[in-house]
């Protein structure tokens, strides 16, 4: 819905990666040379050899896997970025416990598995507490919302864009040189410019991003599911329009799907050989998936929003604003 030349963000660091015209590019060619670069490429599409030479499991372990660089590396990073105090890890003590076993797979010596249910605990939480937090997914909706409008409106002539935001939107042949120059900044600027344009459903979007305030609320309704929300989602939007409001921009979802620790194939070992689960009661409790429904609609009719999913999915539960009542 937003961009015009889309691809997953693998995808785009692949052909970056390929690209002989990109900076990276160029510096693998000539770090790695072809014969390492097509090994590396082979690393990344997850298979086993390269021109018939074996590719060693822990090599793609350290890639993608329970205990991979690149989860390590962004929890630090969104930590330091949000300034969110929440557990936090020894990165050091945990690449220290690393090991290659006989069969070229990583293992955690045994007095580093402290560190692993840091490591662990510390992802749960970010999870839960910064990447799914409500205002978070709330905000990711409404910048994904004001982008598809923007690129809407300029399909019809509605809206004048330029620079990097013109070729984001409307460019379906982007380059990885100009995939690769888009910026924050970019959209931040833009942002300014929507919150002022003559269209409601953008600058709703762009003026609640940049004022921070007069945002929709989530329905305060605990496990709601994808599934549970389906059964009464038709009569949440004909209430919408009741109410005055429009139901395509003002009902707003956001699914939140995550695994939990995958122990025995997917987990991670110590040095006996078994999963670090079956050693800690702290990591078993962590294998619970999480799959739920967050709902957003305008301050004014959350609370009869809530009654009327409620009665349809959860009729035990009462709402927070008659258990308010109750007990004022």
């Amino acid at each position: 819905d937003v961009f015009a030349t889309f691809h997953s963000h693998e995808h785009w660091g692949r052909i970056l990666l390929e690209s002989e015209d990109s900076e990276i590019g160029q510096v693998l060619a000539d770090v790695l040379g072809e014969e390492r670069k097509q090994r590396l490429f082979a690393l990344l599409d997850g298979q086993t050899e390269c021109n018939g030479v074996p590719i060693a499991p822990f090599l793609k372990e350290i890639i993608s896997s329970q205990l991979d660089v690149d989860r390590m590396d962004y929890m630090i990073r969104d930590q330091a970025n949000t300034g969110a105090q929440i557990g936090g890890f020894d990165s050091a003590r945990v690449i220290r416990a690393l090991r290659v076993n006989d069969e070229g797979r990583l293992y955690v010596k045994t007095w580093g598995l402290p560190a692993i249910e840091a490591y662990l605990v510390t992802r749960y939480h970010m999870y839960n507490q910064v990447y799914f937090h409500k205002v978070n997914m709330l905000t990711q909706s409404y910048l994904v919302r004001m982008l598809a409008r923007a690129r809407r409106l300029a399909q019809n002539g509605s809206l004048e864009l330029s620079g990097e935001i013109h070729e984001m939107l409307l460019n379906e042949s982007l380059t990885p040189d100009q995939y690769a120059s888009l910026h924050d900044a970019h959209i931040k600027v833009a942002m300014g410019r929507f919150a002022n344009h003559s269209d409601e459903i953008l600058s709703g979007y762009a003026s609640r991003l940049l004022a921070r305030r007069d945002y929709h609320k989530s329905l305060r309704i605990t496990s709601l599911t994808t599934e549970m929300f389906a059964m009464v989602k038709d009569e949440v939007a004909a209430h919408l329009i009741e109410q005055g409001f429009d139901a395509e921009h003002d009902l707003i979802t956001a699914s939140i799907r995550k695994r939990g620790y995958m122990p025995y194939e997917q987990g991670i070992i110590l040095e006996d050989g078994r999963d670090a689960a079956e050693h800690s009661p702290l990591i078993r409790s962590l294998t619970q998936s999480d799959e739920r429904i967050l709902v957003f609609v305008p301050e004014e009719i959350r609370n009869s929003c809530e009654a009327l999913v409620r009665a349809r999915t959860k009729p035990s539960q009462s709402s927070l604003a008659m258990f308010d009542s109750a007990n004022s």
